[in-house]
């Protein structure tokens, strides 16, 4: 009877005092907050905070904050399936979220099965997320076979007709490589290099030999931030001009700065607006939130982020009062013309978890950022 009277006083005080309730929305995320994608992870967490905050300051979703449990992978597939078997088992989050890289989501996947539980916006363009579609994943970007397309594409339509190509040694490369041979065949063009490397530790030694022996005019280099911007250096270091074409996972800052005076001139391709486009009510409303964070702006990770803390939050507004993780899921795939802003509109149903098809290429200015 003194139990129960002390604790209906202590919540009676925090009532009173106007103590803030604890989270009850659990989601949780695990990433490559330290290792060689750390940058951009960081960016696309800052860009999803940005709208979890935003909604949180005006009371949460139906009543309810949002918590986001952060766990750091390293940027390593078998600590990542560690951390999303914590959250799922341990933590009980409603969902997991943003996790970064293909091996690594592949290593979560049947985790999602076993906990019925679902993955929003996992930040990487893997096909196998895709296709077939997986019920427990709903993607918020396009894929990395499109982009790939996209960039050797935009070469050949250029007249370049000596290109090379470098993807990882891993699923991000067997993915990509699909992208790659399409978009070769359809232009009727050949390699004049192409190269598996290894994801932490390219063989430059190997592989920048064999581009300047073959003249490549441009060299798509697919992988960490960290490997591609290595790449480049010693490419430059080598006397070749050759353009260099990445995909969206470098479309950070942190790659910017790694690549030091060796930015300008990059491509990069993109799977949101341009981050400094006022004319986007997407763009515009992240740029808006992140000045009164005290942030300088937005970059494309952090859109990224944005983009898919806004379906999540949707998908919980969906789910009702009391959401499980099964309601979140048919909320999610109820999702029909979501306007994030400006016209970029997503959609789900249960034989398309794809969300978003946007993509166009940038390229880094002297500056800096990145030009449309």
């Amino acid at each position: 009877m003194l139990k129960s009277s002390i604790a209906a006083c202590l919540v009676a005080l925090a009532v009173v005092s106007g103590a803030p309730a604890r989270a009850q929305l659990l989601i949780g995320q695990t990433t490559g907050f330290s290792g060689p994608i750390a940058a951009g992870a960081k960016e696309n967490s800052t860009g999803a905070k940005l709208w979890i905050d935003a909604v949180n300051a005006k009371g949460g979703v139906n009543g309810q904050k949002i918590e986001l449990i952060q766990m750091d992978d390293k940027f390593e597939p078998k600590l990542a399936a560690a951390n999303a078997k914590t959250l799922i088992e341990e933590k009980n989050v409603l969902a997991l979220f943003l996790s970064r890289g293909t091996p690594h989501n592949e290593a979560i996947m049947p985790l999602l099965e076993a906990g019925n539980v679902v993955l929003v916006a996992p930040s990487t363009g893997a096909m196998v997320l895709h296709e077939p579609v997986n019920r427990h994943i709903f993607n918020v970007r396009a894929t990395y076979q499109r982009e790939a397309e996209r960039g050797i594409d935009h070469l050949a339509a250029i007249g370049m007709t000596r290109l090379a190509a470098v993807v990882p040694n891993d699923s991000f490369g067997d993915d990509t490589e699909q992208g790659i041979a399409r978009a070769f065949q359809r232009n009727k063009l050949k390699p004049v290099a192409q190269f598996r490397a290894d994801r932490a530790n390219p063989e430059y030694a190997k592989i920048i030999p064999a581009l300047v022996a073959g003249d490549a005019q441009a060299v798509l280099w697919i992988g960490t931030a960290d490997a591609v911007a290595g790449g480049i250096k010693a490419l430059r270091a080598a006397g070749s001009a050759a353009q260099v074409v990445t995909l969206s996972n470098n479309a950070a800052g942190g790659f910017v700065k790694a690549l030091g005076n060796q930015a300008r001139g990059v491509i990069v391709s993109q799977v949101f607006p341009a981050e400094r486009s006022i004319g986007s009510p997407f763009v515009r409303e992240a740029q808006e939130l992140a000045k009164a964070a005290g942030l300088e702006g937005v970059t494309p990770a952090m859109l990224e982020g944005f983009a898919a803390a806004k379906v999540l939050v949707e998908g919980l507004r969906r789910a009702g009062k009391n959401p499980t993780r099964a309601s979140l899921h048919t909320a999610l795939e109820s999702i029909r013309n979501l306007d994030l802003g400006g016209g970029l509109d997503v959609s789900f149903s249960p034989t398309d978890h794809t969300g978003l098809n946007y993509v166009e290429l940038s390229i880094i200015g002297d500056d800096g950022k990145f030009k449309r």
